[in-house]
């Protein structure tokens, strides 16, 4: 992990909660988790609000469908520790329909959605809807909130410096699934978060009218994808456009340029959500018509 407060700076509820689970699994808890947890009301409530019925809620797609989509994501970022992870996900989740490392075992319709997505995502983002031409529209739409979620998380893994440690691929998956990307209420508690009638928008609030350290004004540019000022520029468009080259001596040299860790926390997010949301909503335009 680059930034040490993702480490060491949780509310004490929060340190509690992470104590007691690992005593009991004999694990320490996993990036994803730690990352989650520390500020939950600047991002975290609101992409998790849109996880859990993205990933295990009622769908055209089964769980493990789900869950190769994710793996394409990842793969697409070059996110190594989500790719493991949603690898390991596709076995736990999957009744068998699809084989993670046959790509070629997915059904016809889902292998064309991804197709899709990689259009949607990838360099260029120009997505291409005749790939899709027949697959049923909501379906299409639910893979796009699959993929958005992700694209978000990607880049923070990559950013981040995510890691796996001994056992937290066993046990972080196998809790995923469990708990269907759920959290306890009270870990995520606290702040004010207005609902703007949509996951997805509220996604896109929650980096901008959360209570940070960055200017209000610093945060809509990113998440627009307007150009800011330096340094934040580089880093912000390495973050976007190709988050697995972000150094743990670039990270540094914010910290030692007198930028805080919550600074350098909140621009990562807010740039990471923009670009998401930008792939997103490019996607539903060419589905919509």
């Amino acid at each position: 992990m680059r930034l040490s407060i993702l480490d060491h700076g949780h509310r004490r509820r929060a340190k509690l909660f992470l104590s007691a689970t690992a005593a009991m699994s004999r694990v320490d808890s996993p990036d994803i988790v730690l990352m989650l947890l520390y500020r939950p009301d600047f991002m975290s409530r609101a992409l998790l609000e849109l996880t859990a019925p993205a990933m295990r809620g009622p769908s055209h797609w089964t769980a493990g469908e789900r869950e190769f989509l994710a793996m394409g994501t990842a793969k697409l970022h070059e996110c190594p520790f989500c790719a493991v992870t949603h690898e390991e996900l596709v076995r736990i989740a999957g009744v068998g329909e699809i084989d993670p490392d046959r790509p070629e075992s997915a059904r016809p319709e889902l292998r064309a959605v991804r197709a899709f997505l990689d259009t949607v995502s990838g360099p260029g983002g120009e997505p291409d809807a005749t790939l899709v031409a027949d697959v049923p529209k909501d379906a299409v739409l639910e893979a796009l909130r699959v993929n958005l979620v992700w694209d978000v998380v990607n880049r923070l893994a990559n950013a981040f410096g995510f890691v796996l440690r001994d056992g937290q691929l066993h046990s972080g998956t196998r809790s995923l699934h469990r708990f269907g990307y759920r959290f306890p209420g009270f870990l995520l508690a606290g702040g004010v978060a207005a609902d703007h009638g949509d996951v997805v928008e509220n996604l896109r609030h929650s980096v901008l009218d959360a209570d940070g350290v960055t200017d209000r004004a610093l945060r809509v540019a990113l998440v627009a994808g307007d150009p800011v000022g330096e340094p934040w520029r580089s880093y912000a468009e390495k973050v976007r456009g190709a988050s697995y080259r972000v150094t743990d001596e670039e990270v540094a040299a914010l910290v030692a340029a007198g930028h805080s860790e919550d600074e350098i926390f909140e621009v990562t997010e807010a740039a990471a959500v923009g670009a998401a949301l930008h792939a997103y909503d490019t996607g539903r335009k060419v589905i919509d018509g």
